[in-house]
């Protein structure tokens, strides 16, 4: 009977017995399969098949390289050499230098190293995804038919990831949501934040999940009615948008009357609110990419919930979106950009690597590489993705920088209004205006949001004799705060950081 596999943040340790890899008894062994084993359990296995999808060792164990990319990672004694007998010597030294760049690759899980063959995610220069594909590499047994080719689809997985990564490196995060938000409203449809977009679904998913079928308009009203109590900017023209979004996904069966609207009818294999949203996110990531926009899982989590918990579920529909041409047309994005910004650290080096990996066969049935082609293969990889680390460490100023306003400048001195209204931000931490009383004070270091109203005025008047002197708060404050702090005529109304006059109370 096949055995539960190991999360993949526990490489570093024996999916069977559990003990961390060593050189001496529990030495890692990758199967063709790409599932890694100590050799003292292999050589306890029945029948010569991975214990884990039954796929048969064609390779005697004795014969199989142990993985000396894991054993580096675990801090273990690493010989200088291993004798690997392949059919000629031209193929040992393709191998010798595709296992090289394996193993200079798995350095950058170094950081990662935890406890008892448990890896922790903290202080690596890769994103997760990034790690993740590149413990798939790590994990390919390059001598057996079936591990090269997984290692060469491992290794364009990592080279379109990278690409990707460095397209994000080089956008501007307020412009990336307008540009989404622009693009979904240019194709009739419309995002009304995370909560009232999620009150909405839910709202259809009421009127049509018992096979009801309804026409556009009485659906519309609908949903605006039940809607208004909670969020009373609810309008037929939103919701109208909203279910243009399900239209374009294909979730309703349309049924046409003569001389009447049209019937529309929840498709059954929608009728649940979790593959309802999973079509609805699907349709707004796909519209994304036909407007040659890329959006990270974490963006499009905190985008579209307002959150940073729903990061694999974008990853997942991110993935079954991408076409065996994505690649490609992403590194000419990537050249694109690099054109724009004058490509400082040089990138455009990486381009023939990237056109060599993009090339690559995705398909699992794909003939087995030469290794003339893995050796390629792993040398294009192993460069670009050392030309993303260097770019991040060296050239990013993504992370290191916290935005400041700038002079004259609104940024973050009011709070959000979706947040206030909606219980959400479709922006999420992209957002121009404050989530919190945290995020106006750190904006706002020099105090300007404090709006001490006519303090030069009174300075020079004296008492000013008006009953309604600061009685109010001011409801232009961020105006204030950056324009007229001093000089507001508005000057019965205080911020919300005064106190009211005691003489005036």
């Amino acid at each position: 009977m096949p055995v539960q596999a190991a999360q993949w943040t526990e490489f570093l340790s024996c999916p069977i017995c559990y003990n961390e890899f060593d050189e001496n008894v529990h030495k890692p062994i990758s199967l063709g399969c790409s599932h890694t084993v100590c050799k003292t359990c292999l050589n306890k296995l029945h029948r010569k098949a991975c214990p884990f999808d039954q796929t048969a060792i064609n390779t005697d164990i004795d014969v199989l390289p142990v993985n000396f990319a894991l054993l580096q990672l675990v801090g273990a004694q690493v010989p200088d050499h291993q004798s690997i007998k392949l059919s000629n010597l031209g193929e040992n030294k393709h191998y010798e230098v595709a296992k090289k760049c394996v193993e200079d690759l798995a350095l950058y899980l170094k950081p990662l190293s935890g406890g008892k063959g448990v890896a922790s995610l903290n202080q690596s220069a890769l994103s997760r995804p990034m790690q993740r594909k590149l413990v798939t590499l790590v994990n390919c047994q390059l001598v057996e038919e079936e591990g090269r080719v997984r290692a060469m689809r491992a290794a364009r997985s990592l080279g379109e990831r990278t690409v990707t990564e460095l397209i994000l490196q080089h956008q501007n995060p307020q412009q990336l949501s307008a540009n989404l938000w622009a693009a979904v409203r240019a194709r009739g449809c419309q995002f009304l934040g995370p909560a009232m977009q999620e009150e909405a679904l839910k709202l259809v998913l009421l009127a049509l999940e018992d096979g009801s079928a309804l026409s556009r308009k009485v659906l519309v009203l609908f949903v605006v009615q039940r809607l208004e109590p909670r969020f009373p900017q609810a309008s037929k023209t939103s919701i109208g948008h909203v279910v243009q979004l399900l239209y374009r996904a294909s979730c309703f069966k349309v049924t046409k009357r003569d001389e009447d609207s049209s019937l529309m009818q929840l498709k059954e294999e929608f009728r649940s609110y979790e593959a309802l949203r999973r079509e609805h996110d699907a349709q707004i990531v796909h519209i994304a990419m036909e407007a040659g926009l890329r959006i990270s899982p974490e963006q499009w989590s905190s985008l579209l919930y307002g959150d940073l918990a729903h990061k694999s579920h974008m990853q997942s529909i991110i993935d079954k979106l991408q076409s065996p041409e994505s690649f490609a047309k992403s590194v000419q994005e990537l050249t694109i950009v690099l054109q724009r910004t004058g490509d400082p650290a040089n990138l455009n080096r990486l381009r023939p690597h990237l056109e060599l990996l993009a090339n690559i066969d995705p398909n699992p049935d794909a003939v087995s590489p030469t290794w003339e082609q893995l050796e390629n293969a792993m040398v294009a990889v192993k460069t670009v993705v050392h030309g993303l680390v260097d770019f991040i460490q060296n050239y990013s100023r993504k992370g290191h920088e916290t935005p400041q306003p700038q002079p004259n400048s609104k940024y973050k001195t009011s709070m959000c209004r979706d947040l206030r209204q909606q219980g959400g931000c479709p922006r999420g931490t992209n957002c121009t205006f404050a989530h919190s009383q945290e995020e106006l004070e750190k904006c706002n270091p020099h105090g300007l949001y404090l709006h001490c109203c006519l303090l030069s005025s009174v300075a020079s008047l004296g008492t000013v004799h008006n009953e309604l002197y600061k009685q109010q708060q001011c409801d232009k404050i961020s105006v204030c705060a950056v324009k007229r702090a001093e000089t507001c005529f508005s000057s019965q109304f205080f911020s919300p950081l005064e106190e009211p006059r005691e003489e005036d109370t």
